[in-house]
């Protein structure tokens, strides 16, 4: 059987181990970058000021391509899932090559779980390698941007990406032995699993343990520290703020900008503070605007989970990958017997 599913797998698993080899080649590079822009940055941090000029530098400069890299990587899982796991069992369904492998001694169950536990092992290998390599290449960055809860951070960093290799390969591989067809499973596979990745971070992730509470209030230093302020609909709100005193907390649920009274505030005031605040000549990402609305005695109600959480919340995830992917294996499992 190890014979046979490596004859079986090993383009699969040769293709694979070269693209983490130039990977990891890249992350080596980029990782050792980042270490001496890091040293610049902390050598240039003599005083406040010029502290903060130097950590924008030095975020503008890897922001960008460390987001585009924790994206790539969330792709992995996607092509693993769609080319590993969904031929899996429909590429031997559709030639009809099944028969002869099944009319041999071993059983139906011990050749599927074989496969899967060759080709799903190598899965969660090769993407957690990748996981890993790009934790450590990000690591001074990370430590600087304090925002290691990011929706595509998160997903990239240290042990949840083998839990999203293992769902996919299991997603893959029942796609494939219910649909029979290879094309198909494979389209199938890479849009559930797409929608998968965009699902969890938003609806499923904050919940995985209750938050903590507090309310903020907006002065005018506060509002200076917010990433965006406004929507395209034109609604009163905050976003990208910080808790006072953890500062890499993650803000999980941020409210409307409130008045005294806890009522959303409206939008016209919003509009006027936005469009035309009076001329004070404040400075600050906000200005005049950030001082507009500090004089209204607004604040926003925020659900955070202190950074302390942060590895509690990637077991969880990790966790949730594992065991959804292995009643996956199990349903294929129960369900080859009866192909």
């Amino acid at each position: 059987m190890i014979w046979l599913n490596w004859r079986q797998f090993r383009l699969q698993a040769l293709v694979g181990a070269a693209g983490l080899a130039l990977i990891a080649a890249y992350l080596l590079y980029l990782g050792a970058d980042i270490r001496d822009a890091h040293d610049a940055y902390r050598a240039r941090c003599a005083g406040p000021g010029d502290c903060a000029q130097a950590r924008s530098q030095f975020q503008s400069a890897y922001q960008n391509p460390l987001l585009f890299l924790a994206a790539g990587l969330g792709l992995i899982p996607v092509v693993i899932g769609a080319f590993w796991g969904a031929p899996l069992v429909a590429r031997e369904l559709e030639l009809g090559t099944h028969r002869l492998v099944w009319n041999q001694s071993v059983t139906r169950r011990r050749w599927l779980a074989g496969r899967v536990a060759f080709a799903g092992l190598a899965a969660m290998i090769l993407t957690g390698a990748a996981g890993l390599l790009l934790t450590w290449a990000a690591s001074p960055y990370d430590q600087v941007a304090a925002d290691r809860f990011g929706t595509v951070e998160f997903g990239a960093r240290n042990i949840v990406p083998i839990g999203y290799a293992f769902l996919a390969f299991a997603l893959g591989t029942v796609t494939g032995l219910l649909v029979r067809r290879t094309l198909p499973a494979m389209a199938i596979t890479g849009v559930v699993f797409l929608m998968l990745q965009f699902s969890v971070p938003n609806l499923v992730r904050p919940h995985l343990m209750p938050p903590e509470r507090t309310s903020l209030p907006m002065t005018a230093q506060n509002i200076d520290q917010a990433r965006n302020l406004g929507s395209i609909t034109g609604a009163p709100v905050i976003g990208g703020l910080r808790v006072p005193g953890a500062p890499d907390a993650w803000i999980s649920e941020t409210s409307p900008l409130r008045t005294a009274d806890g009522r959303t505030m409206a939008g016209s005031a919003f509009d006027a503070c936005l469009g035309s605040p009076p001329k004070t000549g404040a400075g600050g990402t906000f200005g005049d605007t950030a001082v507009c609305l500090s004089k209204l005695g607004l604040h926003v109600d925020i659900e955070y989970h202190p950074s302390g959480r942060y590895w509690t919340f990637q077991l969880a995830e990790t966790g949730l990958y594992l065991a959804a992917g292995g009643i996956l294996i199990v349903v294929a499992l129960r369900r080859v017997r009866r192909v």
